[in-house]
């Protein structure tokens, strides 16, 4: 966040967290501090997806989904 990006490749950063702490990151820093910038977060905690602009599923190496919370869940694709 101090390296002052364009762009942010953040692998999983919320997973070592409880539930409490990672909200605090994902508001403070992704939906805050980095609002700006290109933001590619890897994670595996599915609670914050709703809040993202574009999710892209890959599932064995193979673009399973891509679009906006609403569209994936709208095609019936389980998340």
């Amino acid at each position: 966040m101090y390296s002052e990006a364009d762009i942010y490749l953040l692998d999983d950063p919320l997973s070592a967290v409880d539930p409490e702490v990672a909200n605090n990151i994902f508001e403070q820093c992704i939906e805050g501090v980095l609002k700006d910038k290109l933001v590619i977060l890897v994670t595996h905690q599915l609670q914050f997806l709703a809040r993202t602009q574009k999710i892209l599923v890959i599932k064995d190496g193979k673009q399973s989904a891509y679009g906006d919370y609403e569209e994936i869940t709208k095609s019936g694709f389980d998340i």
